[in-house]
């Protein structure tokens, strides 16, 4: 027999009664029913339950076990009573008499349990993270990641790609982020820097004659840490093609991602690549607010401007005189009550704003004298007289139907007819917002949002860029609270049209705001305008509101890359320094190429149904990039110092 095991916990049946087995693993939990011991053992594959009696030759050892001690146990297979069988695990049907025992390990006081779902601070997790990394869901979700990696070089590999390595220690480049620098011993006062991607290389294997290339790439960026975002480094699917365009790698990497999702998505609904929208960056910000937007979520947000402009609405008004403002609505079909509205208030002035305007729609009883009126419009009648007496309502549009029926248009008298629904109809839109630009233009609102009875719309304005992101986060609060989102759907959209530059509204200098190796829309005549008004064939692949894919359409023309960076900031002899090996690989017939980068860490996070991406990657740092359990990052010794020429100097 094996020196530790002849199965694994979860290999015993039923078949299995009578067989002496040896199994190894550690004391998941332990139970006394009447002096008879009760102990699950587990080890990665599954658990098995073993019992030992006091006319067990090693009772005593048994007994002094605690839980998370590894040992090695020989027994005899029994199957379990009908009534006491396990439906819930694989080995539920049978249980192993001890007759022999090992400790292999024992085990000290718990930090933390592995056993249960017990909810513990995350520095205690990380700090123990060994014993964190043994519990169900952490063990699901490293096998999770390990499968999908799995999955994906597979896919790639049946694509046409070949998986190549580049470099770890290579030269700082302008990626979007700091830089780790690693300082030289061999060339004192210089430093190497660790890849924020494999962006450079990627870029050279094409030159060099590679048609197509993929690698699992580790990447290093020294960023403050978000909840989907690893302070320190993380993996991303990272490919690259030749004489390809920006549909050609869609096409390629699209149905990667969906197969992986189908995969291991757990039976949610995943649309079929081709139905993927493309939308520009331009529309994904009015729409969404975002650049990863949620499609699950149906809301869309609309620019209705037009309608506040010279209204009764002041705030909007004046705000609206101003260059560049505009006011957005935010729909929120069934969201119609003053209880709901408050709330969303509310959240906007945890937002730091003063809080949202809003309009919500509901029933009322219907005018007496509707049905007159509206017989009397259709007859072309302009006598409305009598009903100055009936309807104080009537009043206020009166003139305005008589003009619109004198017209004589058809046009003219179905738009009465609008007027008449809009005073004395079912609908009423309330809300100090209502009130104040009046019934008229709430109801084209309504209109152009195509809300009903017992929606809402809530309203911001100002410069987009100021409240983008609060509308954006609004769009996904309403969309929970109102059960709009489909929980239950991967829902993907390609992001187009990136601009190629942004300008710092403080300095006024103008700077790449992607990837500023892509591609401009138009070469080197797009370039020769305004920078500001310059799209880039960049793209990003967003999924259930996270960004899980970048990239674009490299630029590969030296004289259009030397005036991309002129653009920048840069001049061409700064350009030639920081990137003259790619420079000077252009000038030797460099294909057009393209592709981009996948983020491992975000696909299984999604995959896994956390938001948190520190339960998906084995070892992370905590929030303040840390790791706790290896005491990292830690003081240098002189020695190390001394070697490298270098001095700490104190924090002041």
């Amino acid at each position: 027999m094996h020196a530790y095991r002849s199965h694994s916990c979860a290999d015993l049946r039923k078949s299995h009664e009578g067989e002496t087995v040896r199994l190894a693993g550690w004391v998941h939990r332990i139970r006394d029913h009447g002096g008879v011991l009760f102990i699950d053992l587990r080890d990665h594959y599954g658990v098995t339950q073993v019992l030992c009696d006091p006319d067990s030759p090693v009772f005593a050892a048994a007994e002094a076990l605690r839980a998370e001690c590894c040992v090695r146990i020989d027994g005899t297979v029994k199957a379990r009573d009908a009534s006491l069988v396990n439906p819930k695990i694989p080995t539920g049907e049978i249980e192993v008499y001890i007759r022999d025992l090992e400790i292999l390990g024992s085990a000290a006081e718990l930090p933390l349990q592995v056993f249960g779902d017990q909810e513990y601070p995350e520095e205690t997790r990380l700090r123990y993270r060994y014993l964190d990394l043994r519990r169900e869901g952490m063990q699901r979700n490293m096998v999770l990641r390990s499968d999908v990696v799995a999955s994906i070089r597979k896919r790639m590999w049946d694509k046409g790609f070949r998986e190549f390595q580049t470099p770890i220690i290579t030269a700082s480049s302008p990626e979007g982020a700091r830089d780790f620098l690693v300082p030289s011993r061999l060339h004192p006062g210089k430093f190497y820097a660790l890849p924020q991607a494999p962006q450079q290389f990627k870029q050279l294997i094409m030159v060099s004659g590679f048609d197509k290339y993929f690698q699992i790439a580790p990447c290093f960026r020294d960023e403050d840490p978000r909840a989907d975002r690893s302070p320190t480094d993380f993996y991303q699917l990272d490919m690259e093609m030749s004489f390809v365009t920006q549909q050609d790698v869609f096409d390629t990497v699209a149905p990667v991602i969906a197969g992986v999702f189908q995969e291991f998505g757990g039976g949610k609904a995943v649309d079929a690549p081709e139905a993927w929208p493309q939308i520009s960056y331009a529309d994904s910000a009015l729409w969404y607010g975002t650049d990863k937007p949620d499609l699950r979520n149906p809301i869309k947000m609309q620019d209705v401007s037009g309608h506040f402009r010279g209204s009764g609405f002041a705030i909007f008004a004046k705000l609206l005189e101003q260059d560049g403002t505009e006011v957005r609505a935010i729909p929120a079909p069934t969201g119609g009550s003053r209880k709901f509205c408050d709330r969303m208030n509310a959240f906007a002035q945890k937002e730091g704003l003063p809080g949202m305007g809003y309009i919500f729609w509901r029933k009322c009883d219907r005018s007496p004298v509707y049905d007159d009126v509206m017989t009397k419009i259709d007859a072309g009648d302009t006598d409305f007289s009598r009903f100055n007496a009936e309807s104080e309502l009537y009043k206020k549009f009166e003139s305005q139907i008589v003009n619109l029926l004198k017209a004589g248009d058809q046009l003219d008298k179905i738009n009465a007819r609008k007027l008449a629904e809009l005073y004395l109809g079912e609908i009423e839109a309330a809300g100090p917002l209502a009130k104040n630009i009046g019934p008229e233009r709430s109801e084209a609102i309504r209109q152009q949002l195509g809300l009903g009875v017992g929606d809402a719309a809530f309203f911001l304005g100002g410069k987009p860029q100021a409240f983008e992101r609060v509308a954006g986060k609004a769009r996904t609060v309403i969309g929970e609270e109102l059960g709009l989102t489909d929980e239950n759907r991967f829902a993907f959209a390609w992001i187009v049209d990136f601009p190629m530059y942004e300008k710092d509204e403080t300095t006024g200098k103008v700077d790449f705001s992607h990837n500023p190796f892509s591609m401009p829309q138009g070469g080197m005549e797009a370039l020769n305008g305004n920078p500001l008004g310059v799209l880039g064939y960049q793209y990003d692949l967003a999924c259930n509101g996270y960004e899980l894919v970048s990239g674009a359409i490299r630029n590969h023309k030296p004289e259009i890359m030397f005036k991309a960076f002129e653009l920048a900031g840069y001049g061409e002899a700064e350009v030639r320094k920081r990137f003259g090996g790619m420079v000077g690989a252009f000038q030797y017939g460099a294909p057009p190429h393209g592709g981009c980068a996948a983020g491992i860490d975000r696909i299984v996070m999604l995959l896994a149904g956390t938001s948190n991406i520190r339960e998906v990657i084995m070892f992370p740092m905590n929030q303040r990039a840390e790791d706790l359990m290896m005491n990292a990052p830690s003081d240098p010794t002189p020695e190390q110092l001394m070697e490298l020429g270098l001095r700490v100097l104190p924090q002041e």
